[in-house]
């Protein structure tokens, strides 16, 4: 199977004053088969984004290389970057002074298009996207969601063979967030194009992915097909139903568990390793007072493997504060 990306051992550390070094990326190596929509997912500060910078020639590594279709990102820069569409998070990836249309024109001729088909693509763009009646709009009028889709076009303008997506739903409305993820299950099954996809939006990596990996702290935790990983975790899941209410000084044995109350219920979610285990939760359970109603085990989804490789939650707060209240 050609792999579209293949990165080698990339390592980034930025100088810190008066203080050793802060290592963002710790020898990271990936290879990933053209065609498929994969993965990469971590919480905030777990290094996705410089890897993805490293990746697409906009930060040089301290060591390691990145292949896009063979061509190397840093020593076959133009090459390599003819290769890719990049959507990064928390930046202008356009020119906010020039309109939707005037920013399609532009990235298309820098990437080699022209004429009638130039004219085409971004037409269609801005149909399928509700952003034909504003096309002669500068772009620094738009919201934060529009102006996201305006970057989304521009990186497929020239119908690049890979895309890289960082957080390409952020801003979006229900509706344009539908739009994109099926334009990412399109681009993948009908045109064959490599998706790398950086989001917080777990169900919809479980959904559209063939494979994740999950960073923390500058390393690689996992990196693993989809259907894989889901399955090193099945049998060690459980959902305990109880009657009544926790109390607020909760015993230090149910750290780690997702503790969910509504409507006089209390449910226990997470990782029980093995039946002594679980036996020994129930008898604890029992201590407090609150009837058992229903204990069973469950298939995890990606947001419980993401806690238990991580520590956190997909939104940035600790895992061991994870639990809500209704």
């Amino acid at each position: 199977m050609s792999l579209a990306i293949e990165a080698r051992s990339l390592s980034k550390s930025y100088p810190k004053r008066n203080a050793p070094p802060v290592i963002a990326v710790n020898d990271v190596s990936l290879a990933i088969p053209a065609g498929q929509v994969f993965a990469f997912l971590g919480p905030n500060g777990a290094g996705k984004t410089t890897t993805i910078k490293m990746m697409c020639g906009l930060i040089t590594p301290d060591s390691g290389s990145t292949l896009l279709n063979g061509f190397d990102s840093t020593h076959q820069h133009f090459k390599a970057m003819s290769q890719i569409g990049v959507v990064l998070e928390g930046t202008r990836n356009v020119y906010w002074r020039l309109n939707a249309w005037e920013n399609l024109m532009y990235f298309g001729r820098i990437k080699g298009l022209g004429g009638a088909r130039l004219k085409a693509r971004a037409e269609q763009f801005l149909r399928d996207l509700d952003l034909w009646d504003r096309r002669k709009d500068l772009v620094n009028e738009f919201s934060r969601g529009m102006q996201q889709k305006v970057s989304i076009a521009c990186a497929l303008i020239h119908d690049p063979p890979i895309v890289l997506l960082d957080e390409p739903t952020l801003g979006l409305d229900v509706q344009s967030s539908r739009t994109v993820k099926s334009w990412v299950s399109k681009l993948a099954r009908e045109e064959g194009k490599t998706i790398v996809l950086t989001t917080h939006q777990l169900d919809m990596a479980e959904a559209l992915c063939d494979r994740v990996a999950i960073m923390n702290k500058g390393r690689l935790v996992a990196n693993q097909p989809v259907s894989e990983l889901l399955n090193v975790f099945r049998q060690e899941y459980y959902q305990i139903t109880l009657r009544g209410r926790l109390n607020s000084n909760r015993p230090e044995w149910l750290h780690g568990l997702k503790i969910d109350e509504e409507e006089g219920e209390t449910t226990l979610t997470g990782a029980i390793a093995g039946q002594d285990a679980l036996h020994t939760l129930l008898d604890g359970l029992y201590s407090l007072g609150l009837p058992l109603l229903e204990a069973k085990r469950i298939d995890p989804n990606l947001e419980d493997i993401f806690v238990r490789l991580t520590g956190v939650e997909s939104n940035g707060a600790p895992a061991t504060n994870r639990s809500s209240s209704v």
